[in-house]
C-alpha cells in the first residue's frame, strides 16, 4: 500500500501545471470618477508566454508587455502616454471559468478591480 501511494504521489508531481485558457477576445468595464468605460482584449498564449493586446474605449489597440501565465493566474503590462506623459499599467488576473478577476496597478499605485468575460 505504502508503494502505491508513493508512485501516486510521484504522478501527480510529474504532471505539469495546466496553463490557463485564456485564448481568446475578453470584455469588461471599469468604474472610473468619469463614468464606467468598456475595455476589451485578445490573448494569445504559448506555454507560460502571454501575448495579446488592450483595447480602450477609443477602439485603439495596445499590445501587451510581459504577459505571463502562471497556472489559472496571468498577468502583463500595458504601456502607453496621456498628453506626452508616458503611463504604465500593470495588471494581475485570475481565470476563474469565463471571467478573469482583475487587479490593475497605475505606476505602482492600485487603481482598479474589475471583472473581464469571455466575449462569444
Amino acid at each position: 500500500m505504502k508503494k502505491f501511494a508513493l508512485l501516486l504521489l510521484v504522478l501527480l508531481y510529474a504532471v505539469p501545471a495546466r496553463a490557463a485558457d485564456v485564448d481568446g477576445k475578453w470584455s469588461g468595464s471599469l468604474s472610473t470618477p468619469n463614468g464606467d468605460v468598456m475595455v476589451g482584449f485578445e490573448f494569445k498564449s504559448d506555454g507560460a508566454a502571454l501575448t495579446g493586446s488592450t483595447t480602450g474605449p477609443d477602439g485603439s489597440s495596445i499590445p501587451i508587455k510581459n504577459g505571463k501565465i502562471d497556472g489559472n493566474k496571468i498577468s502583463f503590462v500595458e504601456k502607453g502616454n496621456y498628453q506626452g506623459m508616458p503611463l504604465q499599467f500593470n495588471y494581475t488576473g485570475e481565470l476563474a471559468g469565463d471571467e478573469i478577476h482583475f487587479k490593475r496597478e497605475l505606476m505602482g499605485f492600485p487603481a482598479e478591480e474589475f471583472v473581464a468575460k469571455r466575449s462569444k
